[in-house]
């Protein structure tokens, strides 16, 4: 088998700077996504030509076909439909209302998806919101619990969920991590309320404490064949795969097998385009810019990481993993970095090669309880980075074009998740695994 140079990793830890210092060192070329396209090929293609010169063509076809390619495709759908649903209204952005829609986000997120509950509730929290002068903290807070710990329940919550499904974890097993997401539910929301309450009543001016109060309408919701279309999504991801179609799955299938799925989900995010009003859109000021800089910006992280991923899968018998402890934060930080469906399934294949106790409840091939500490966290600590969970940038940029200020990339993480999420991350494996 072809070995990846530990070198030939440059790439990717380049392309992680770019995102997180280019922003401020040149901020205003980086704002430019062709300039970003500039920077994703300038780091892919040696590292494409690198792959294929030694023999590794396979791992990047693979990679750009079976994981980039689905994973946009993916996305796009899922911002297209829920960009199509307008909820119309401006309730008052009180702690309290901002807490439930977390909360109604946050159990949404294991049914619909991360994405989809991110796409269809970010647009209502910015409009909410608009009138309030802090509200960063609110978005890095949906970032975390509606595009990240939400979607830990079922196999269509998150892509590493999925694919540890088709390995042969039964769909409702992963019911089975209810506790924890109780856990971290409870505590973050419960902290966010208390921060917001803090900030609502000593922070934010009269001025617009008042103006969110005048302008309060009722909420109904336009676009509504578009929630038809999201649970359109939601039955193609979950039925249409080898699982249940193996012709999908062979070697030999032709393309309208093979990609079923993704021509499916075109062909409803195309039904969405030609049947919503273009103006319901227009008020959602929706904007494809958000989605082609998450194309772009991934199709040099999924390019450049894939020497990365080689790599770990050959050494990944040598770093000494043994228990559901060092899996979690093992999965977990590689996931905030990686992508984390990738990074699941190494590290399920490194779990099948250890030994375990004879009389341990197996499952997909591995003790539950290792199974259980890849799954939490690959999910959870996709919050740790923007790049940790497709959803949490497509969240940044839309915040962004809303006129929120975000956080950069080491400002989110020293601000934000290493002092928030961490900790909460360490409270549950301490009482879970």
């Amino acid at each position: 088998m072809p070995q990846v140079e530990l070198w030939a990793l440059i790439p990717f830890a380049i392309m992680l700077l770019s995102i997180a210092v280019m922003p401020l060192i040149a901020g205003k070329w980086w704002e430019n996504n062709l300039h970003k396209l500039y920077v994703a090929l300038a780091l892919s293609v040696p590292t494409g030509y690198y792959l294929i010169a030694n023999g590794m063509g396979e791992n990047l076809q693979h990679q750009i076909l079976k994981d980039y390619l689905p994973f946009i495709i993916l996305l796009g759908a899922l911002f297209i439909v829920t960009g199509g649903i307008r909820i119309n209204g401006d309730i008052q952005a009180r702690p309290r209302n901002n807490t439930f829609i977390m909360a109604i986000g946050y159990l949404l997120a294991s049914f619909i998806g991360t994405t989809g509950a991110a796409m269809l509730l970010i647009r209502p929290l910015l409009e909410f919101n608009k009138q309030r002068e802090y509200k960063v903290h609110t978005v890095v807070v949906f970032i975390a619990l509606v595009a990240n710990c939400g979607g830990i329940l079922t196999p269509l919550g998150d892509p590493p969920l999925f694919l540890l499904y088709l390995r042969g974890a039964e769909f409702s097993w992963f019911m089975n991590m209810l506790p924890e997401w109780l856990t971290v539910g409870a505590i973050i929301l419960t902290g966010y309320y208390f921060v917001d309450r803090y900030i609502y009543y000593h922070k934010e001016h009269i001025a617009n404490v008042m103006a969110d109060f005048r302008e309060k309408t009722p909420l109904y919701i336009k676009g509504r064949i578009n929630i038809i279309y999201l649970i359109c999504i939601i039955l193609t991801v979950a039925y249409v795969n080898p699982s249940h179609l193996p012709q999908m799955g062979a070697e030999d299938a032709p393309l309208r097998e093979s990609a079923m799925r993704e021509i499916i989900l075109i062909i409803i995010a195309l039904f969405s385009i030609l049947t919503t009003r273009r103006g319901l859109r227009e008020a959602n000021q929706f904007s494809w810019e958000p989605l082609i800089e998450v194309a772009v910006v991934f199709i040099g992280i999924f390019v450049t990481m894939t020497p990365a991923l080689i790599y770990l899968n050959a050494h990944a018998t040598s770093l000494g993993l043994q228990t559901p402890d060092q899996f979690f934060y093992g999965a977990g930080f590689l996931s905030a970095f990686l992508d984390n469906s990738p990074t699941a399934v190494a590290f399920h294949t490194v779990a099948q090669g250890i030994p375990h106790a004879t009389d341990a409840v197996m499952v997909a091939g591995v003790p539950q309880e290792i199974l259980r500490a890849i799954s939490l966290g690959a999910v959870f600590f996709g919050a740790m980075t923007y790049i940790g969970n497709g959803p949490n940038f497509m969240v940044k940029s839309i915040a962004e074009h809303n006129g929120v200020r975000m956080p950069s990339f080491f400002g989110y993480m020293f601000r934000f998740s290493l002092i928030i999420m961490l900790p909460v991350y360490i409270i549950v494996q301490l009482i879970f695994l």
